[in-house]
């Protein structure tokens, strides 16, 4: 009792953060095509975790072997992959930290799975606050997996559930209970069922790839032949906008991303960065066939509904607010580029960058509180991210190569970028939305570029 007051106390004394106090119903069994959260019970929605704070603390976990059913190795196989999948994407977070098994104090592999079988001093004793049991059934080509997430401090069962699939679904099972984790630790579904678009030339041209939100499962979506810029996931992540140089100049491509289907804006001059409207089949894009480059707002299906903007500086780049209200745009208008907020209800115009003489590449957070972007100082390129009602901008990347292109995650909780920091080759890092845990996200031939993360992670 000393050491769970103990630790409790140092929960709330540690960091400021806010915890919760969850009631969950027992372990309900969902079939794998269930939406993850259908049919599970919460007294309440206040989080464990500010995924938004740039000093958390990293929870404490552990994730042991899972139990076996049938005791086969196939099963034992695959309970070491799920198992392995379920570490490497917590521990991708950036906010939970993943305890090594050699300081375990107890198996509930053979113990038990569930939370009667369970002596939670075991688990506090080695400073996990949290924990994750498992368990393998095999059922000839077909797998359950039974997960649970238990509050070791508090000694609750926060999230539980049954998936099944085929032995080859693994992964997204996993990532399906992952996803329960993230939503009873912070109140939003997280990273795990998310998509990054990307440039890459590592078949020789710059073409659209996508892949998992952990760099896992590449593959390539377009095959122009050309220079392929800009992929911009619409707010359903259905549809995927980009430029190309196809026909010879920079034009506008809006694809359906299953059905292949989609439309082209080649109007004269340049088509380019594209930006969809959160929660509506339109999108804002840069075009230049009046003069200079101005930024309009287009429906799905490439037609023009109005000019945005219209001064004699360059107006390139837009980024809608999350609640489309607003887009955020660079513009020349001031001898430098800079970025603008402009409402599109009122017209309301405002420069948000001050400092430093060339700012570019602005980014809108999920929540709307900032825009990360990038600027150059000193010859230095960096992301830097600053409040959308202004204010001093706070840098997260430096001493390390170029670093552009910045995308948020849909949860709020990490950036997406390219950065030249191994050997000059463009590459795609990803870091918290703090600036920590700065790592590579996919090894690809070539260089890659101008990444965009879904918005979709439920």
């Amino acid at each position: 009792m000393v050491l769970r007051n103990t630790l409790k106390a140092m929960r709330f004394t540690m960091v400021k953060q806010v915890f919760s106090r969850r009631l969950c119903m027992a372990v309900l069994a969902l079939f794998f095509l269930l939406p993850p959260g259908l049919g599970q019970v919460q007294a309440d929605d206040i989080t464990y975790l500010d995924i938004g704070n740039p000093f958390i603390r990293k929870i404490p976990l552990a994730a042991p072997k899972f139990k076996l059913f049938t005791g086969s190795d196939a099963e034992k196989r695959d309970a070491e992959t799920a198992r392995r999948i379920l570490k490497e994407a917590l521990d991708f977070t950036g906010y939970i930290k993943i305890i090594n098994e050699r300081s375990f104090m107890a198996n509930p592999a053979e113990e038990g799975i569930t939370g009667k079988d369970l002596h939670f001093p075991d688990w506090t004793g080695i400073g996990a606050e949290l924990l994750v049991t498992g368990g393998v059934k095999l059922e000839k080509d077909r797998v359950r997996l039974y997960l649970r997430l238990f509050d070791t401090i508090e000694e609750k069962l926060l999230a539980g559930k049954v998936y099944t699939g085929h032995r080859e679904d693994l992964r997204v099972m996993v990532h399906r209970f992952c996803s329960e984790i993230s939503y009873a630790l912070t109140g939003k579904w997280g990273i795990f069922r998310s998509k990054i678009a990307f440039v890459s030339k590592s078949k020789g041209n710059k073409e659209i790839y996508m892949c998992d939100f952990d760099g896992h499962n590449p593959v390539k979506i377009t095959d122009h032949k050309s220079i392929t810029l800009s992929p911009a996931f619409s707010s359903d992540s259905e549809w995927i906008a980009y430029t190309s140089y196809d026909q010879g100049k920079p034009d506008l491509y809006i694809r359906n991303i299953r059905e292949k289907r989609g439309s082209i804006v080649n109007k004269e001059g340049m088509n380019i960065s594209p930006d969809w409207r959160p929660g509506r089949f339109e999108l804002a894009a840069a075009m230049s066939f009046s003069g200079d480059q101005e930024i309009y707002l287009l429906t799905g299906k490439g037609k023009i509904i109005k000019k945005v903007t219209d001064s004699w500086g360059i107006d390139v780049s837009p980024a809608f607010s999350p609640d489309g209200k607003k887009i955020a745009f660079v513009s020349k208008r001031a001898g430098s580029p800079q970025i603008y907020i402009k409402s599109l209800e009122t017209g309301e115009l405002r420069r948000l960058t001050f400092k430093g003489n060339y700012n570019t590449s602005p980014a809108w957070s999920p929540s709307g509180e900032r825009i990360a972007y990038v600027g150059v100082e000193n010859g230095s390129i960096n992301i830097f991210t600053i409040r959308v009602d202004g204010g001093y901008p706070v840098q997260l990347t430096k001493d390390a190569g170029d670093n552009e292109d910045p995308a948020w995650s849909p949860d709020g909780s990490m950036i997406v970028f390219t950065s030249s920091r191994e050997q000059g080759i463009l590459r795609l890092y990803v870091m918290t939305a703090g600036g920590g845990e700065q790592r590579r996200l996919l090894k690809l031939k070539g260089s890659q570029m101008d990444p965009d993360w879904s918005m979709v992670s439920k």
